[in-house]
């Protein structure tokens, strides 16, 4: 007996030393993982958003403009006439700067993907001339090569007025120095040749430097019950059940009309590569905006981006953009497998349209048609590339058709 009491002893002793032991090695190695995370990326824990930070980054913007090294057409305003004032810090986000200002009066958002001017790549030509007599060709020459190395497309010089109209005078340095830090930006890329033959990105304002500024709108949220706050984008009378239906009708219609645009009014279709509700606005009228487009690339750049060695098709996969991998020569292919309307259905669409969220304001049969035909368009589609667009065109048509029917319905209802 004594000897079973003694072994049990025995035991608990080795169990609780046991467990000490697991819990300092435990312990000694979070303390040590944590450490090292710190130490290697201590730049990520001091990327804070601060109110400090940012009037800090303007001013030295606005030093750099008093002393003549960048120029633009908001460095007056915002360094002189104070008509473009600091307001709030959003988020720096992997090194990009967004802030909320006001300019005389207005909601601007300012934005760079950089901190500091000298930070961006400079223009070796600046170095190598003293006076403006430098080809206007030779400049838009530079520009066309920088933006197809930037977005993988090639402009005419007759298409990229946009992004350079240069003014002779005494700054033509600062100028050609501000435009080509503006060049290294993608999204300013984007917009700036966008916003003249699209609806759906952010229309640019102006800019100072490195920072541009873009128009501000009410930008979604996921865990909003609607998505997008309404009574901020268009005011208070779409509190009513009838008039938020009616409204996310109107907006996931826009989206369509997006996603339609995207794939066939430009040279080359264009990639949402980052789609959730907070990359996406809507303006006064519920027309979708894509603001935040640092994911977004042309067909040329998505199949340079997609075309990776893989072992299988998960290595294939970019974010919100997917593509297959070919075992037999372990390389993923080219050509996305599934698209921008399929993502919108899966990240936002189901949000709109669950079950969850019937309402007497539409059809009982109309609103689980609606259901099924998001549900079929967030399914990943057929392995064949060709019936896989042939599937999403149909999905498209048949969204388009339900939800003009939901309008049609929701207007007899007020009348």
């Amino acid at each position: 007996m004594r000897g079973i009491l003694g072994f049990k002893r025995l035991r608990l002793k080795i169990w609780r030393r046991c467990t000490l032991l697991f819990f300092l090695c435990w312990a000694g190695c979070w303390l040590l993982g944590s450490t090292f995370l710190f130490l290697v990326h201590r730049s990520v824990f001091s990327e804070r958003c601060t109110d400090e930070k940012s009037h800090r980054m303007l001013a030295r913007l606005c030093l750099d403009y008093r002393k003549g090294a960048l120029t633009g057409d908001l460095c007056e305003d915002l360094c002189v006439a104070q008509k473009l004032v600091y307001k709030q810090c959003l988020y720096y986000d992997r090194g990009k700067k967004v802030i909320r200002a006001d300019w005389k009066g207005q909601p601007v958002i300012l934005k760079s993907k950089k901190e500091i001017f000298s930070s961006y790549q400079s223009l070796r030509l600046l170095d190598e001339v003293e006076t403006q007599d430098v080809p206007e060709t030779e400049l838009l020459l530079m520009v066309a090569l920088e933006v197809k190395n930037v977005l993988g497309l090639e402009l005419s010089n007759n298409t990229m007025g946009p992004l350079w109209t240069r003014r002779r005078g005494l700054h033509w340095k600062a100028q050609v120095a501000s435009m080509w830090s503006l060049l290294q930006q993608e999204e300013y890329i984007y917009f700036s040749l966008l916003q003249d033959v699209s609806k759906h990105v952010l229309r640019v304002i102006g800019s100072c430097g490195h920072f541009y500024a873009v128009e501000h709108l009410t930008a979604g949220h996921a865990r909003h019950k609607t998505v997008f706050p309404l009574e901020d984008a268009v005011g208070p009378s779409f509190t009513g059940t009838k008039s938020k239906v009616k409204a996310i009708t109107d907006i996931a219609l826009s989206f369509l009309d997006m996603v339609n645009h995207f794939d066939n009014d430009f040279s080359h279709r264009l990639h949402l590569c980052d789609i959730k509700p907070e990359n996406f606005a809507i303006r006064n009228d519920l027309t979708v905006v894509a603001i935040d487009v640092d994911m977004a690339f042309f067909e040329p750049k998505m199949r340079d981006i997609l075309e990776q060695n893989c072992t299988g098709d998960e290595d294939c996969n970019f974010f919100d953009c997917f593509s297959k991998c070919d075992l037999r020569i372990k390389k993923c292919g080219a050509e996305r497998a599934n698209n921008n309307l399929q993502v919108i259905c899966d990240k936002i669409f189901r949000h709109w349209f669950s079950p969850n969220l019937r309402g007497p304001t539409i059809s009982f049969p109309l609103q689980l048609q609606l259901q099924k035909a998001v549900h079929e368009c967030a399914k990943p589609g057929p392995k064949d590339l060709t019936q896989h667009q042939q599937t999403s065109l149909h999905s498209l048509s048949e969204l388009y058709h339900l939800l003009q029917a939901s309008q049609r319905e929701l207007q007899k209802a007020t009348l």
